[in-house]
């Protein structure tokens, strides 16, 4: 299976904080559809990971860029074609 890894790193802690329950809230539709597979902060507090379950790296890519802690640049993001092992 092919997912893709999406590391977000803060850049702006005060913005960050700001936008958090709205990038909460956006994720919460893409979890109960299934396109999100795991997703959590660091605990270093740098960002955080999500593994999207999407058709392709061109849709995992659409979602993260409308992700408002993206779109506000409190966040920046790395992405990755990842394959899982562990059958779901």
């Amino acid at each position: 299976m092919i997912l893709y890894a999406v590391i977000m790193e803060t850049i702006d802690a005060e913005k960050d904080a700001e936008v958090l329950d709205v990038h909460k809230a956006y994720l919460a539709k893409y979890i109960e559809e299934g396109k999100i597979f795991a997703k959590g902060p660091f605990t270093d507090h740098s960002g955080g990971l999500m593994i999207y379950n999407t058709a392709s790296e061109e849709e995992a890519r659409e979602l993260v860029e409308n992700d408002p802690v993206i779109k506000e640049k409190s966040r920046k993001y790395t992405i990755k074609e990842w394959r899982s092992t562990i059958e779901i």
